[in-house]
């Protein structure tokens, strides 16, 4: 489709929220773009449109069987005024992954970037520019067919919201507190787990919400035969530092393959990091702190960027990494990758795309 959006502005436009209590997700912009898709007709109608609230018909068919999945991005605000998006085409891909597992209709991604930055750009004032401060972009789809029956729709609506947002956990950098899953499973190969899938979520809240009674900030979810393997963290990928090497899972299927997972792997590579990508246990990470060969740990993602872990409970057993500090490594990825983000470092990489 060669993109034609037509742009209706919004005549009431919203205030600003506070920089300083932006929190994450809880503020939107002025506009979002649609457009739908028939089937024997592709894409069609895009458009950028005021924020609202979406018609539905009661038996829409997302709604009862899950045909549903989600990106998220971000754009930042340089010092010098420009708008950069972090490698922005790496999402819609994934985007396509998820429609291709899902069997969604997949984006064309020229498009998609323009419409993106069309949307970016009408809503450019919109993006916060306190430190840690950014716009979140969360395009979506959903199967849109008024039908109660188990199968693939015949029409989607695919949407892109911004919101301005702040820490997506209220530490910061500061390292957060990880109990590790032993009863609920995430994902097995085969199924879902590699797709940014919304059901995914859903059926990660149960072992969420039980370990926040307990104090603790997110999941370490692992293997769901054996539950034995270090997956991922609820939000995030995740990374060990043990004896001076950096170990993560292997994308087998199971993980979501995150774009800043791979920015990582790529940074510690370019500075000569040692970096495995291979299945470990939770048991070899808990050996390794015994002999104090577990250095730091640390997960990666869009909403965090990079976050320390400072504590782990398993089996009745907590242990603390680093004193609860945010380790070096952790820090150095995490001032390199936002400095690329927001402009103040050199962009060695390619990763950054300017919206003009």
């Amino acid at each position: 489709m060669a993109i034609n959006i037509t742009v209706q502005k919004t005549t009431k436009p919203k205030s600003k929220p506070d920089p300083a209590k932006l929190g994450f997700g809880k503020f939107f912009t002025d506009h979002q773009f649609m457009m739908e898709y028939t089937k024997g007709k592709g894409w069609h109608d895009p458009r950028i449109v005021p924020y609202g609230p979406l018609p539905l018909d009661p038996a829409n068919s997302a709604l009862h069987y899950g045909q549903s999945i989600f990106e998220g991005m971000k754009s930042y605000k340089a010092p010098d005024g420009r708008i950069l998006l972090f490698r922005p085409r790496k999402n819609i891909e994934r985007l396509n992954n998820s429609c291709d597992r899902m069997c969604m209709p997949a984006v064309d991604i020229e498009d998609t970037m323009a419409a993106l930055k069309m949307l970016i750009k009408l809503d450019s004032d919109w993006i916060p520019t306190a430190a840690g401060t950014s716009l979140y972009i969360r395009p979506f789809m959903f199967g849109n067919d008024p039908f109660l029956g188990v199968r693939a729709a015949d029409t989607y609506l695919f949407l892109i919201i911004l919101s301005p947002v702040g820490a997506y956990f209220p530490q910061g950098i500061n390292p957060v507190r990880i109990h590790v899953e032993s009863v609920y499973v995430r994902a097995v190969k085969g199924g879902t787990g590699e797709a940014k899938a919304c059901g995914n979520y859903a059926g990660s809240m149960k072992a969420q919400m039980e370990a926040a009674k307990n104090g603790y900030v997110q999941v370490l979810w692992l293997d769901g035969i054996e539950k034995k393997f270090v997956e991922e963290v609820g939000a995030m990928n995740v990374f060990f530092k043990i004896g001076g090497r950096a170990v993560t899972a292997p994308l087998e299927g199971t993980i979501l393959p995150g774009v800043t997972r791979d920015s990582v792997i790529q940074l510690l590579r370019r500075d000569n990091v040692p970096v495995e990508e291979r299945k470990y246990s939770i048991q070899e990470v808990y050996e390794a702190h015994d002999r104090g060969q577990l250095d730091e740990a640390f997960g990666t993602g869009t909403a965090a960027v990079i976050s320390p872990i400072g504590q782990l409970h398993w089996n009745n057993r907590t242990i603390t990494i680093n004193n609860e500090k945010t380790g070096p490594l952790a820090k150095k990825l995490y001032d390199t990758l936002t400095g690329i983000q927001y402009g103040t470092v050199k962009d060695e990489f390619g990763w950054i795309e300017e919206v003009k």
